[in-house]
């Protein structure tokens, strides 16, 4: 993935120089250090951006098992049972009125 995105990075930093030149319609190598320097700076950019999309990943997913984590102790914590015994007591209320009668 290092030198796919590594060459990526290049070829867009000495295209943008190439395309930069012929817009002002100079010589396409006009400046070679120029095309050099564009080409490290694609290839930083692009490293850097796989770099932060992998990071990003990794902060969803915490995010989401955390999210997940607090989905559980909310429905299925204290409040299902909760829950479950108020059921359960208008059951028997409704029973023993039901049997008072």
């Amino acid at each position: 993935m290092a030198w796919s995105a590594t060459m990526v990075g290049a070829l867009f930093g000495l295209g943008t120089q190439m395309y930069s030149n012929a817009l002002r319609k100079l010589p396409y190598m006009r400046h070679p250090w120029e095309h050099v320097l564009g080409m490290g700076l694609g290839a930083v950019f692009v490293n850097q951006l796989v770099k932060w999309d992998a990071q990003l990943q990794v902060d969803l997913d915490k995010m989401l098992d955390k999210a997940k984590a607090a989905n559980e102790r909310r429905y299925f914590g204290t409040f299902f049972l909760l829950s479950v015994l108020r059921i359960c007591s208008s059951i028997y209320f409704t029973w023993v009125t039901l049997n008072a009668i």
